[in-house]
Order: C-alpha cells, then structure tokens, then sequence
C-alpha cells in the first residue's frame, strides 16, 4: 500500500511558514537555503523540486519516492500569485479546495470533496508514495492519514507562524519512530519518521 509522507520544512518551534502564509523561501523571505541543503535536495528528493527550479538547474532526474503530490488551496494560491498553475508539472497534482469551482491548470486535479477519503482512495491505488506539501491545514485534516514525517528542520525560529498541522488540527497524540535522518554541516536537518505500529492498527 502507498504511504502519505508529509514532507515539509519546520522551523524549530514548529511552523512552516510566517504568519502571512507567503513562501518564506521566495524573494524577501527568511528561510536559510545554504548549498549543501540544496545539494541534498537535489540528489535524495529531486521530484520534490518545483517544476520550474528544476529546469532551471538541469535536473531532470524522476526520483523514486513519491509520483502525486497533494496541496492545500492556501499553497497552490502561492504559486498561482507568480503566474505557476503547475508547480509540479512531474507529478500527478492534485489540489484540495472546497471554493475552488475548476483547475486554472488541465493537468492540476481539484478535489472538492472530503480528502481522507479521497488520500485512502489513492493508498489503495498502485504507484510511488503519496507526497503531502502542505499546508498546515491539509496537513491538519490529513493528520490520521499520514504514515511517515519528513521533517527538513532548519537552525531557525521564527516566534510566531503557521504551525505544522495549522491552527484548527484537533489533539491527538501519536507517538512516531525515527527510522532515519541526516545531519548537514550548515545546521539543517533531515527527520524521517514513521508511525509507531500500535498508532498504525489504531
């Protein structure tokens, strides 16, 4: 069965990005991108690039962990302000939004509907991994569903931000396992942890 990996960027305290909700990685932003994150990026989860980053640095490697990408209508708004309605033209797409009426791009999907239904719809389907970018919001409504964190933890805190799983995610303690992680010399660092066995059969 295909895992939901939320693959995201924290900060120390635990948010994903400033209290705005714009990209803290684009022009004016505040989150460090030393070269040797973007080495790493590059040759463990190159799909996880933006359509337009990977064309800009010669990347055309597929990658091997995940073939859909799944986002919330607050992160596609994001891209759809600079003109991109397909940041991730590599992936199947799919963007989950109640107030969204039809896709600005024919090869982004619109899923209207409820999204853990429509995330075990996709597990049962074959492929790759199901990667969740975000935002806090999906990421909080797709909290029971998601298998395995991701977490880029970057040397840095911001005070105050959207949190991991947003504002209105529901208490629910789940225990999870570190089953890998990389250190890098800038201070950055690559979490990767899977739901605990007994949270799994819950």
């Amino acid at each position: 069965m295909r895992k939901l990996v939320y693959y995201i960027a924290s900060t120390l305290d635990g948010h994903i990005a400033g209290p705005d909700g714009a990209d803290p990685t684009g022009p004016g932003g505040f989150w460090p991108l030393p070269e040797d994150y973007l080495r790493h990026l590059i040759a463990e989860y190159p799909e996880t690039l933006p359509g337009p980053a990977r064309q800009a640095m010669g990347i055309t490697a597929a990658g091997t962990r995940f073939d859909t990408v799944l986002e919330g209508r607050h992160s596609y708004d994001i891209g759809l302000k600079v003109g991109v309605t397909d940041a991730y033209p590599h992936l199947r797409h799919l963007v989950f939004s109640r107030t969204l009426s039809e896709s600005p791009d024919p090869a982004v999907e619109i899923v209207s509907g409820d999204p853990v239904a429509k995330v075990r719809e996709l597990k049962q389907q074959d492929g790759k991994d199901l990667w969740l970018v975000g935002g806090g919001e999906l990421a909080g409504a797709l909290y029971p569903e998601i298998d395995q964190l991701i977490v880029k933890l970057a040397p840095l805190t911001i005070g105050t931000g959207i949190p991991l799983f947003g504002r209105s995610a529901v208490f629910d303690p789940r225990s999870w396992e570190l089953t890998d992680h990389t250190v890098l010399d800038s201070g950055a660092l690559f979490l990767t942890y899977t739901r605990t066995s007994a949270d799994q059969s819950a």
